[in-house]
């Protein structure tokens, strides 16, 4: 029989963090936040990363300061990565965090304003701060960790700097990699796919880096266990074909690659940059060109340029670039010369939020230009759609001769998340530029009566010569200002919407098909729409959504689908008026860009919903959006 003594040294063995069981849960969501500099990005993509390695669905966010180099120890200047991963697949980033590491009590306080962090959800803060020489920092972290004890917050004081230093000369190059040991530590991820993560990031190193980083690494799981009672298993299930991880600016790069187009011309903007980036490491090697202009019409006329010769070109820039495009846009529109325009979405107006994400350009894509400018505007909604509508744009726009801008956002540029290898396929690339002797009887722009489609001249077949020209124009591309040839390009222009609208299929309904709510969405919120969906329609709420790929033209049917339903609401990650406001009347409001067009065409009574906060739509509020339209609070 035990002695007293005997029984507490069994019962504080049984305490002991590293021999706790591990909660099973069936998903997190995490964050990591640091001043600029600090690797916390690193740190959440790494982390990412590896969870997918180990067959957990993944979804990771970037957080990212508005100025290239903030303040150290600012609310505004926050830096870092917020990772979902779950059992089963990830479309979204979720909801509040459930766990948060803060490298200072200021980028903690951003996260807690922004109201991303889960009432009592656990915290982990860097503790060095509480000993600063500095007696108004360390009585700042003072109050903050106090106050967020008072508020329910499980917090935990982490010596990082104290530990790291043990290691590495300068913590602030070793800290993400200890804190990514803390966090495999905490979710029991497997030391070998670590390790292996550590190895590759560093790969281009010396050994000696990477033996550095990996003893940080295992140092952060050691503390981890041997200190914090927190330990959780989110289980995995390897995938069955082969898997790739990226994001969406690297998937629309290799969507690039993979549809054939060999010209991209671009200048740098934010969040679409690093899609030039990865172009500019890999095009080359296939005998393919990025060109970096001096400016955004430039880069445009430039891309047009390339196309006239034969080849279809793409362009990729954000928001404030498509504005500067507009008018080249329109010479490729006129002349009738296949583009793609890849926009990848960012808060604005102006300058506005660079580095955060809204859906504020869809009706710019449509109606930006001066005079009627038909051109094809399709949104991706998923990083696995990023890289299969580029193909899809290439296609188009060369069976049309029509301009496609792909709208993609910020909140996907930067998510990582794992898909399918695809498996390349002849189909996708363009056929061989013809050079073969145009008819001697045809002409530049013999309109299709049925299509409005004319077969394109390619510079230097025989018999094709013409002048090329951005006035109105003739079959002949003769300058031309009678009223009816003027009409008649007009038309035909447009009709060539009017013929890829007979080949698109109405997307698939996620719910019945009627009921008591419609939602209409399109672009990145896709998951956090279904998401929502599959909440309500839990809760017994009769409430479907359909989600948009094509944007003009848009897809038969979709009027019919609406009279199923007894409302309709779009959702939107742009900005609409709320009726809550007292001067907002139903005759003045001003709707999100999708229920504008939609009450245009269909002529029925779409309300709608979402925000212009510069961050993700969250499923939880769409879901209390719909229970507040339908009263269901």
């Amino acid at each position: 029989m035990a002695t007293k003594a005997g029984q507490a040294v069994i019962e504080a063995q049984a305490e002991t963090p590293a021999q706790r069981p591990a909660v099973v849960l069936s998903e997190q969501i995490i964050e990591i936040v640091s001043d600029s500099g600090e690797g916390a990005q690193r740190c959440g993509q790494s982390f990412g990363a590896i969870a997918a390695r180990s067959g957990n669905g993944i979804w990771t966010v970037e957080i990212i300061p508005a100025e290239i180099q903030p303040p150290h120890r600012s609310v505004a200047g926050a830096s870092g990565n917020r990772v979902r991963f779950a059992s089963g697949p990830v479309t979204n980033g979720g909801n509040e965090a459930d766990l948060v590491v803060a490298f200072n009590e200021q980028v903690l306080l951003s996260r807690l304003h922004a109201g991303e962090i889960k009432p009592g959800g656990i915290i982990l803060i860097e503790s060095k701060w509480k000993t600063d020489r500095n007696p108004d920092i360390a009585a700042s972290y003072t109050k903050v960790v106090a106050d967020i004890r008072a508020q329910g917050f499980r917090v935990y004081e982490v010596p990082l700097e104290v530990e790291c230093l043990k290691l590495v000369p300068d913590p602030r190059k070793g800290k993400n990699m200890f804190v990514l040991g803390i966090l495999c530590g905490i979710y029991s991820l497997d030391e070998s796919l670590a390790r292996a993560q550590v190895a590759l990031i560093f790969g281009k190193k010396d050994q000696k880096i990477i033996d550095a980083n990996i003893e940080l690494l295992n140092a952060g799981r050691a503390w981890a266990e041997a200190n914090l009672d927190l330990r959780f298993i989110v289980p995995a299930k390897r995938a069955t074909e082969p898997q790739v991880v990226m994001n969406g600016n690297s998937a629309l790069a290799l969507g690039v690659v993979a549809s054939g187009m060999e010209v991209c011309a671009m200048y740098p903007i934010t969040p679409a940059t690093s899609t030039s980036h990865y172009l500019s490491n890999i095009f080359e090697k296939v005998g393919c060109v990025v060109h970096q202009a001096e400016d955004e019409i430039a880069a445009c006329a430039f891309a047009i340029g390339a196309s006239y010769a034969g080849k279809c070109s793409v362009t990729v820039t954000s928001g404030p670039g498509l504005s500067l495009k507009q008018e080249a846009l329109g010479l490729a529109v006129m002349a009738e010369i296949p583009l793609v325009v890849i926009n990848v979405q960012r808060g604005g107006p102006s300058t506005g939020l660079p580095t955060k994400v809204e859906q504020g350009d869809l009706m710019a894509s449509i109606y930006g230009g001066h005079g009627d400018a038909p051109k094809v505007v399709m949104a991706v909604s998923t990083i696995e759609d990023c890289f299969y509508s580029v193909i899809t744009a290439r296609k188009i726009a060369e069976t049309f001769n029509m301009v496609v801008i792909v709208l993609s956002d910020a909140s996907l540029a930067t998510a990582q998340q794992p898909f399918t290898r695809p498996e390349f396929r002849e189909d996708w690339l363009a056929p061989p530029v013809n050079q073969s002797a145009v008819p001697e009887d045809a002409r530049p722009y013999d309109w299709d009566a049925r299509t409005g489609i004319a077969t394109r001249f390619i510079p230097g077949q025989p018999n094709g010569m013409h002048c090329l020209t951005g006035l109105a124009h003739d079959r002949d591309s003769h300058v031309a200002y009678d009223p009816e040839i003027n009409e008649e390009g007009l038309l035909n222009r447009s009709r060539k919407l009017a013929a890829l609208q007979t080949t698109l299929r109405l997307p698939p309904l996620c719910g019945d098909d009627s009921g008591d709510m419609l939602l209409l969405g399109w672009g990145s919120t896709l998951g956090a729409i279904e998401e929502a969906v599959t909440i309500l329609r839990a809760e017994g709420l009769a409430v479907s959504s359909l989600h948009l790929k094509f944007l003009q033209p848009m897809a038969s049917g979709i009027g019919d689908v609406m009279k199923r339903f007894k409302h309709v609401m779009t959702i939107e990650n742009n900005w609409n008026d709320p009726l809550s406001d007292p001067l907002i009347t139903p005759e003045n409001r001003r709707y999100s860009h999708l229920a504008l067009l939609l009450r245009s065409r269909y002529l029925v009574d779409i309300d709608c919903w979402g925000n212009a906060r510069g961050q993700p739509l969250k499923p939880t509020a769409i879901a209390a959006a719909v229970r507040a339209r339908l009263g269901k609070e």
